[in-house]
């Protein structure tokens, strides 16, 4: 059996980062090893939530796992919330990765043009220099701008998205998925840049127009559950976004769902049969 390790916080009530990622990726036939940043009562979209950071803990943890010869088949960062977070995943990235370990990078930021609250520029930039340690980074839009200092638009045209996944991977990251970009009206999904190969892979699925908290992280553990388990990058891209899509489909469709995360738990049997059958192809 494959072991990752995901590097992200753990809020207690609120599907995103630990509370997603943990359970899909074990699901997926996947061991997934938790190195915390952080413990909040709840995810930021509640008012009022409790903030533990585990920031001085996080190089003990690391050393603690050398000291007893762990290794990781793929690292997978999520949110990282401050400089030096980011100083410690560097290092941490470079002490346990191997040449046949695979890392993900998941440049959690901002949204719709923003930078989530506590965020800068800087900070942006920074991230940026992140994404020359990865195998794959998974920015959508508003990241991508950030991290190249570039203006943020949604009237894009498909030259202009093959730029700036050329500017990302010349940051130093093998691949790139730039996520929640089409180019047709009504659509969603993902363009893939290689840059060992110079080629691009664009995937579009219908755009279900509702927003839920947590699904940037489901979509990018299943990618990594899926490489894991032996899938190609564009195939795993992809079943990544066809899941997430019919997650938020099947959480719209039940009355008593709730605001803050998609109902990833009902939809899992679909992921292990979607799995299942791309193994099998």
């Amino acid at each position: 059996m494959k072991r990752i390790v995901t590097i992200q916080d753990i809020s207690g009530v609120g599907k995103c980062s630990v509370t997603v990622a943990q359970p899909v990726i074990s699901a997926m036939g996947v061991e997934c090893a938790v190195l915390p940043t952080a413990v909040l009562s709840t995810h930021t979209m509640f008012p009022d939530f409790t903030f533990l950071d585990l920031t001085d803990r996080m190089q003990a943890i690391a050393d603690h796992w050398k000291s007893q010869n762990i290794t990781f088949d793929a690292i997978y960062t999520g949110y990282l919330g401050s400089f030096e977070q980011l100083r410690i995943v560097r290092r941490f990235i470079d002490d346990f990765r191997t040449p046949a370990s695979a890392v993900i990078i998941d440049p959690v930021m901002g949204d719709n043009g923003r930078l989530y609250t506590g965020f800068t520029p800087e900070f942006a930039c920074e991230m940026g220099a992140l994404l020359s340690r990865a195998d794959l980074a998974l920015p959508n839009l508003t990241e991508a701008c950030y991290m190249l200092g570039l203006p943020y638009t949604e009237q894009y045209k498909e030259p202009w998205v093959r730029d700036v996944l050329r500017r990302l991977c010349g940051l130093g990251a093998r691949k790139v998925a730039l996520k929640g970009v089409a180019f047709h009206p009504g659509k969603t999904g993902f363009v893939l840049y290689d840059g060992e190969t110079d080629e691009f892979f664009a995937y579009e699925h219908d755009r279900i127009p509702v927003s839920f908290h947590g699904t940037g992280d489901l979509f990018a553990s299943v990618v990594t559950g899926a490489l894991m388990r032996g899938l190609p990058t564009d195939r795993a891209l992809r079943l990544a976004a066809d899941y997430t899509a019919l997650t938020i489909a099947e959480t719209l469709s039940d009355p008593t769902h709730h605001d803050y995360g998609v109902n990833f738990e009902l939809t899992l049997p679909d992921l292990l049969a979607r799995l299942q059958d791309e193994l099998r192809h």
